[in-house]
């Protein structure tokens, strides 16, 4: 069955996996060039675009709390929110370019065609480091709603055209993308109400202002195991392993998939030396057994992959997410 042309790939290739090992190797004999000149001797910034309670800035603070540990020195999560994660993207875009200020990026870095405005370039003015994680969405809804199918979903939205709202965590983001999508292979019309962060657009769905998020799984598993929100479905493939009995949405609509993706970044022209122990680091990080098995239970994929196969998996994202925009004519409002 034919995918939809903005279903991102999962994780790195099997061919890759030869290669990963030898850039890893790469990137640890690089990284002792980077050990010779010190970095990092004081505290790093790391810059979030997102406010706090969503998946970015969850995930960021457990890779950066071990990664304070293992490098000496504190990693500082700085939350600067706004326009979809770019206000903090252009601002580390900006920076001087010493590893001491760095970006936690998110899927709209990818998606670049909608923004622009954009005073900086994502694909040249900042250098792929550190794939985090890929995460599926779920399809939540309050449990006050009738529908308990995505069948259900669409027979109500077809049946009352333009009077469903969907939340999303901001203009541009995999969540507005998702819902777009749905909309497109779906054949519904349904309304966007983007909010400034997961952590908003959740606690209005909680509260029954809005009707329908696709909001990331690991922020999302509490509230459906309490009962205070319903999933229908997930976007990932298979089963996942926090909701077993959870179907995938391309069991209604084959070939639907979109994952939240997270990763590291640095401004151009950052030294080799430090973006090759950047990423060592971080590769180290997720080994942690505490970590790797907290991330698990979140249903977050991680794995460890060199610079280079991040940039990759970034190009492929960004010629993604951009030919759908462009093919849907989606325009942020």
């Amino acid at each position: 069955m034919k995918k939809d042309p903005a279903a991102p790939p999962r994780g790195v290739p099997r061919r890759g996996i030869l290669a990963a090992a030898a850039g890893l190797a790469a990137a640890a004999a690089a990284g002792a060039s980077a050990d010779e000149v010190g970095w990092p001797t004081r505290p790093v910034r790391v810059v979030v675009g997102w406010p706090p309670g969503g998946t970015a800035d969850s995930v960021a603070r457990v890779l950066f709390t071990e990664a304070s540990q293992r490098a000496g020195q504190q990693f500082v999560i700085d939350n600067r929110t706004g326009a979809t994660g770019m206000i903090g993207s252009g601002y580390v875009a900006s920076a001087a370019p010493d590893g001491y200020t760095i970006l936690y990026g998110t899927t709209p870095l990818s998606t670049a065609v909608l923004f622009p405005q954009l005073t900086f370039d994502p694909a040249r003015d900042l250098v792929p480091v550190f794939q985090s994680i890929t995460v599926p969405q779920l399809l939540l809804t309050h449990p006050s709603v009738a529908a308990r199918s995505v069948a259900e979903v669409i027979a109500d939205a077809k049946a009352h055209p333009g009077t469903q709202n969907w939340a999303s965590a901001g203009s541009g983001g995999v969540q507005h993308l998702a819902l777009e999508l749905f909309a497109r292979r779906a054949g519904i019309q349904v309304n966007h109400v983007p909010y400034r962060g997961g952590g908003p657009a959740t606690n209005d769905l909680l509260a029954g202002q809005v009707k329908y998020y696709f909001g990331n799984a690991d922020t999302a598993i509490a509230y459906v195991r309490s009962g205070r929100l319903r999933a229908l479905c997930h976007t990932g493939t298979g089963r996942l392993a926090s909701l077993p009995d959870l179907p995938p949405l391309s069991a209604t609509l084959p070939g639907f998939e979109t994952y939240e993706w997270n990763g590291v970044f640095v401004p151009a022209g950052t030294p080799q030396p430090i973006v090759a122990k950047l990423n060592r680091l971080l590769n180290e990080t997720i080994a942690v057994p505490a970590v790797a098995e907290r991330l698990r239970s979140l249903d977050l994929q991680a794995q460890a992959n060199t610079p280079e196969q991040f940039a990759q998996f970034f190009r492929e994202q960004s010629s993604r997410w951009n030919s759908f925009i462009r093919e849907a004519n989606i325009r942020l409002e």
